[in-house]
């Protein structure tokens, strides 16, 4: 049986580069300010559903918001965990 030919392959040579590098400013660490806004909100969403489990027939607005409660305590939780996607 003959031997089947070896093809060769050219060098790789990477494209030139016709734009010019961004410099890239570092980004610091988030503000004090930033983490308490991001904690807290995450801490009221939770406060919130506990209160609603525990007093929501003695509280006259929760009562008036049904499971409406649930949306609120989860959208405070929600936008917390968001906040932690922009935390350095």
């Amino acid at each position: 049986m003959p031997k089947s030919k070896v093809r060769k392959k050219t060098a790789y040579t990477p494209p030139t580069d016709r734009r010019t590098p961004v410099k890239v400013r570092a980004a610091g660490p988030s503000s004090l300010f930033y983490k308490i806004v991001m904690f807290g909100l995450m801490i009221i969403g939770l406060a919130w559903i506990v209160v609603q489990y525990i007093a929501q027939d003695k509280i006259p607005f929760m009562a008036d918001l049904g499971n409406g409660n649930f949306a609120v305590g989860f959208g405070l939780m929600i936008i917390g965990l968001l906040m932690t996607m922009k935390w350095r």
